[in-house]
């Protein structure tokens, strides 16, 4: 009897044993099953674990190195005398006030640091403005300043100051509202879990104290353990019939409390906003202003800045005007961002599975469809930096990065792309590479020059040296060279057969965009690389990576990152007014960045970029009808650049192609001489006569921002 029971028993065991080996297999294909789809999504799930165990040593590659430069800071000088500044300033803030009385240290701070910095930043204004127009006047060039006196925190104060709302703007701002054809009521929209109260309130009540009068407020608590937090919901609630609060039953995260807050919303336009942050007290007037000035408005983004718990601002992003390349690297709309209610519903709202990056994925669905697309160039956002939020650190939320990786790769399949996107160093957005859909395609690079051999040896060595994609022409254009040694390696190229090789001889006067023309005349490429003779390569998939975004139909110029010998920026980027017309952004930048908000390493749009080494889709040069040779040496490629942007195009800053720039190897500096120096002045009043529109507002660029050094700092 017993013998029968210990058999049952170890049959009922193996069965659950196999039941549970069957449980843990991997699925075997049926007979029927397509071995070949079977092979194909085994080698598929392979390359994707690879990928991953990339992923992963990046990032701790990123972590080890933020350890070292926080290991790096900690230890320096200026951090120590911060930190002692910082201890000594807390002590003197906490002997303010005696009941409603001032005391000796508040008379104290009020004179010296208040009054003493304001009446110290009119002074450095008003020396920097006379100083930078005294040059002017000479020269068209760039006003060379200190990084530190641009980019800190006493301009950004003037800013604040400047912007502050007195009694003659807001009775302004109101006789502007009663003007108003329109007053769409703003549904802002906030998903709400355990906050901290203080800052919860002080959201509410940036809200509140809004002075266009239209908004309601829409609140989802996401099952908050804190009982205080649900009475300050109702203590609010009771106070104001415009804010609405659903409380849900479970916790669900952001995305599902987003999506019940958004179910409350009734107001033609929806505003996003987190529990701890604010909004200017203008900001709804702001939007509303930009609703009645244009028609059919589908969203709003303004520029944004970080508020710490002391009140204290920083970090302010001026952002550019609609921009969706630079979409591509990084969430760069932030906040705050106005959706039409209808619009954001019909595309389902947020999606789970992206948290952190649950507003990235909403921004990219919705703008596929959705373009008419409004900019405010003012700070109407405080994001709110304390221990739990995500502004205290670049880190404070890793699963965001990859939620957003993944919201970037449906992305681009859905436009018909497949593409990686890599995290950067530092997790400060992603490097963006994409499949090419023609492999075979003919690119030709157009090369001018006058004698140099040295240099055009180089440069064409380089390319044939480095790069991968083979399928390729080399045009040189020979303006009047007389140099034996140049002639000796031009027979050399034109007796090798490892590449495409073409020289072609012009006896006329230098006219850079004459040059360019005629080597588009002698090209047969489906694409062209206009490269100078002074370049050298150093990326060795610069061919490829220049065809993935140029293959886009939307993309005319792509452009890329070039360096000086000591790897600091020579170009990454054109900002259209610079310097009174048009330069290159953030020269003498690390080369690893990061720049202005890492600027550096991201795809970027920009309205124009240097023809030392730039690529365009023939039909695309050939419908612009080409350079303009009215231009001879200046500013011919950022006049070509602007012309595709009016065909219609975009043009994009590749940061993962880097070459060597020696700048001006050939031609020498345009200040050079008086004749060049008259021929500099006729051209500088040519451009900005025809694009005086780009000259006063270049769309890539916040206005926010100076025109006076190349560093993005804070205009005066």
């Amino acid at each position: 009897m017993s013998s029968r029971k210990d058999k049952e028993r170890v049959d009922r065991n193996n069965k659950l044993l196999l039941h549970k080996r069957k449980q843990e297999s991997v699925v075997v294909p049926e007979p029927n099953l397509d071995i070949e789809q079977y092979n194909n999504e085994l080698k598929k799930s392979k390359n994707e674990v690879v990928h991953l165990h990339s992923q992963l040593a990046n990032a701790f590659k990123s972590i080890d190195q933020l350890i070292k430069r926080v290991a790096e800071l900690e230890s320096s000088r200026v951090y120590k005398l911060k930190r002692f500044l910082s201890f000594y300033t807390k002590r003197l803030r906490n002997n303010f006030k005696k009941g409603d009385k001032k005391n000796f240290f508040v008379i104290v701070y009020n004179y010296v640091f208040k009054r003493g910095i304001k009446v110290g930043r009119v002074i450095s204004a008003k020396i920097l403005k006379h100083t930078y127009l005294l040059v002017e006047t000479k020269k068209v060039i760039i006003v060379e300043v200190f990084n530190e006196m641009l980019a800190n925190t006493q301009e950004y104060s003037q800013y604040l100051y400047r912007k502050q709302i007195n009694k003659s703007k807001r009775k302004h701002i109101l006789n502007e509202i009663k003007n108003f054809k329109q007053n769409p009521v703003f549904s802002i929209v906030i998903p709400v879990y355990d906050p901290p109260i203080d800052f919860f309130t002080q959201a509410l009540d940036s809200i509140i104290n809004q002075i266009y009068p239209h908004w309601q407020v829409c609140l989802a608590d996401d099952f908050s353990k804190d009982q205080e937090v649900k009475d300050l919901i109702e203590e609010y609630c009771k106070k104001n019939e415009n804010i609405r609060v659903v409380y849900r039953s479970e916790n669900g995260h952001i995305s599902r409390a987003s999506n019940s807050a958004l179910e409350l919303a009734t107001g033609e336009y929806t505003v996003l906003m987190d529990q701890d942050d604010l909004l200017r007290e203008d900001a709804l007037f702001e939007m509303a202003k930009v609703i009645n000035l244009n028609k059919n408005v589908d969203l709003i983004y303004s520029d944004e800045d970080k508020i710490d718990e002391n009140g204290l601002h920083s970090v302010p992003h001026f952002k550019p005007d609609w921009s969706p390349d630079s979409l591509l690297s990084r969430n760069y709309l932030g906040h705050v961002c106005v959706f039409k209610t209808s619009q954001l519903k019909e595309i389902g709202g947020w999606r789970v599975g992206f948290e952190g990056s649950q507003d990235y994925d909403l921004v990219l669905r919705y703008t596929e469809k959705y373009t008419k697309i409004f900019h405010i160039p003012e700070v109407l956002y405080h994001w709110k930096i304390h221990r739990d939020s995500a502004a205290s650190s670049e880190t404070a939320k890793p699963y965001a990065y990859r939620a957003a990786q993944l919201a970037l790769t449906e992305a681009m399949e859905r436009r018909g792309y497949e593409g990686e996107f890599d995290f950067l160093d530092g997790f400060r957005g992603y490097q963006v590479r994409l499949k090419i859909k023609d492999p075979a395609a003919l690119v030709s690079i157009i090369i001018p020059t006058k004698n140099k051999h040295t240099y055009v040896r180089k440069c064409i060595d380089s390319i044939v040296n480095k790069s991968t994609y083979k399928n390729y022409e080399i045009i040189l254009i020979d303006n009047n060279s007389d140099d034996k040694k140049f002639f000796n390696l031009i027979n050399q190229y034109k007796k090798q057969t490892k590449f495409k090789f073409k020289y072609v001889r012009d006896e006329q006067p230098f006219n850079f965009a004459r040059l360019m023309n005629l080597g588009r005349k002698n090209a047969k490429g489906e694409y062209l690389i206009l490269l100078n003779n002074d370049t050298e390569i150093i990326t060795k998939d610069w061919i490829e990576a220049f065809i993935e975004h140029v293959q886009r139909p939307e993309i005319g110029v792509a452009g890329c990152k070039l360096l000086y010998e000591d790897d600091t920026i020579q170009h990454a980027g054109v900002v259209i007014g610079l310097g009174g017309v048009a330069g290159h952004g953030l020269v003498r930048e690390d080369r690893s960045g990061p720049g202005y908000f890492n600027y550096i390493n991201l795809l970027n749009n920009y309205s124009a970029l240097t023809a030392a080494c730039i690529m365009v889709r023939t039909e695309v040069y050939d419908q612009v009808k080409g350079f303009n040779e009215e231009f001879v040496v200046e500013y011919n490629d950022v006049d070509f650049c602007l012309k595709i942007i009016e065909a219609g195009y975009r043009n994009l800053y590749i940061p993962h192609v880097e070459l060597y720039h020696y700048e001006s190897i050939s031609r020498g500096h345009p200040h050079s001489t008086s004749e060049s120096y008259k021929r500099h002045v006729i051209e500088v009043n040519k451009f900005r006569k025809k694009w005086m529109k780009y000259v006063d507002h270049d769309p890539c660029y916040n206005p926010n921002l100076t025109l006076g050094s190349e560093n993005f700092g804070i205009k005066i």
